[in-house]
């Protein structure tokens, strides 16, 4: 099954900051679907949209909603369709603005530019299934006119904001509770199961026409939580990004998220989203108590590598052979990369791994244990990212070897120079070049033939586990360039 990631990474050219805004549009669009009332796709072309005029359009996701019939029942992730067919989002890529379609036989179809930065990088777009004539009611016009604001700030890049982390499973929904603020906080919609919802914390009266912050904080058990609370209410009215919080009152547990609503850059309100999920953790404290056991496993596994590395240290230090001595230091070295790994997962519930944060941890370890100049710094550039923890340790020790290699064998002893680790990482690749402006490569080196411990290491990583390629050659400017690339999403080979 192909998922976002492996459609951009075959499709596209995008760099890393548009694939990750793009994630987390496809995180938000279960909430703007059902808002909608339709089914939400995906869409990026396939060439330079410049180029020519019959581009073809990729669908690389799909959502569809919870709260209406779908229009759109088949498959369409992975479909290449002409402009012919959806003239609307080739218009969108073009025009760069929101463009509206459809007629009295497909119904309403609107295209949405989805905007990173100064770039159109996407297309989302609504098809809405056709229904009867009847008017609205009050919960569909709250929705569809809330909806229209945020489709509005996705072509503006103000939604969703890079600060928030988007839960899938946690996030209140729109069915779970709904609530419309004016500009003022006074509730001017709440929905059915919204006013339930505040009703088991304790509410005897209805919420339209008060102001929610201080409903809720009256509401709340601890009052350090009420305040809190009402301060992130009041703060979506203003433009600050959206919170989620989990309160409770009065023996119920009632999850909160505030989505600030500015299109073009002015407040029109905002939405509280309310999830009652009292019996839900219950039920979760199980698996609570598991990821917690998880976690303490990685701990204990850090702890014993430590011991470990600790050990050989110490044995290093009786040792009078010089050679021995290096070779327990690199062994102490290897087993700490590996032991911050698990300091990490020990402290994540997704088992995935900052590679930036451990590879800025491992530096001064590498310079301590290392034998190498109190002259040489390590510095990075770039942004390696998050890995998933069977693809980090390897990678880490890859990065450890290639960072180690260049400071011991890359400068004259006493000698002054910078070890440079430069990250780029695209929807297909993650590129890293270590650099050194030392003395360069040695006559008639060959990374093949080399029979440094730490470069056979290195090349059975970087071919076995990683999927990668390396290369050594000298730098342009002097000195040498360690360069590898390790393949993301579906060329990675793994899931």
């Amino acid at each position: 099954m192909s998922t976002l990631s492996d459609l951009l990474a075959e499709h596209t050219d995008l760099p890393g900051e548009a694939v990750d805004h793009l994630q987390r549009v496809v995180g938000e669009w279960q909430l703007l679907a059902d808002l909608s009332f339709a089914d939400v796709l995906l869409w990026v072309g396939v060439d330079d949209i410049d180029s020519r005029d019959n581009v073809p359009v990729l669908c690389v996701a799909q959502c569809r909603p919870t709260t209406a019939p779908t229009a759109i029942p088949v498959d369409m992730v992975g479909a290449t369709v002409s402009p012919d067919e959806h003239p609307h989002v080739l218009e969108c890529l073009r025009s760069k603005d929101i463009v509206r379609a459809g007629d009295e036989i497909t119904g309403p179809r609107d295209a949405i530019p989805v905007r990173a930065g100064e770039h159109v990088i996407a297309v989302l777009t609504r098809d809405t299934a056709l229904n009867s004539s009847r008017p609205p009611s009050p919960l569909e016009q709250a929705y569809r006119e809330c909806a229209d604001d945020l489709c509005r700030m996705i072509s503006e890049a103000s939604f969703p904001l890079p600060d928030e982390k988007t839960d899938v499973n946690s996030s209140p929904r729109a069915g779970d509770g709904f609530v419309r603020l004016d500009t003022t906080g006074i509730v001017s919609y709440a929905s059915p199961n919204a006013v339930s919802a505040y009703h088991r914390m304790g509410l005897t009266t209805d919420l339209s026409g008060h102001d929610l912050a201080s409903v809720t904080r009256a509401l709340i058990t601890d009052p350090f939580d009420s305040q809190e609370v009402a301060d992130h209410i009041r703060g979506a009215l203003t433009g600050v990004g959206g919170h989620r919080m989990e309160v409770d009152a009065r023996g119920a547990t009632v999850l909160l998220r505030t989505l600030a609503l500015r299109p073009r850059a002015e407040s029109v309100g905002a939405v509280v989203l309310v999830r009652d999920v009292t019996e839900v953790k219950r039920r979760d404290r199980a698996l609570l108590s598991k990821d917690a056991t998880i976690r303490e496993i990685h701990h204990r596994v850090k702890n014993n590598l430590q011991t470990v590395a600790a050990l050989l240290r110490m044995q290093s230090r009786r040792l009078e052979n010089e050679e021995a001595r290096q070779a327990l230091s690199e062994s102490v070295r290897r087993v700490t990369s590996i032991a911050l790994v698990h300091d990490m997962l020990s402290m994540s519930v997704d088992e995935e791994v900052d590679l930036d944060e451990v590879v800025d941890r491992l530096v001064p370890i590498m310079v301590d244990v290392g034998s190498v100049s109190a002259h040489i710094r390590v510095v990075r550039s770039g942004s390696l990212g998050v890995f998933a923890a069977e693809r980090a340790t390897p990678l880490v020790m890859v990065l450890t070897e290639l960072v180690q290699n260049a400071m011991e064998h890359g400068f004259d002893r006493d000698a002054h120079g910078t070890v440079t680790v430069q990250a780029d990482r695209s929807s297909k690749w993650l590129d890293v070049v270590v650099h050194d402006d030392g003395k360069g490569l040695p006559p008639g080196f060959s990374l093949e033939r080399s029979d440094r411990l730490g470069f056979q290491i290195v090349r059975t990583l970087v071919d076995v586990e990683l999927g990668g390629s390396l290369g050594v050659h000298p730098g342009r400017s002097g000195g040498t360039d360690a360069v590898l690339r390790v393949p993301l999403g579906r060329r990675s080979g793994r899931s």
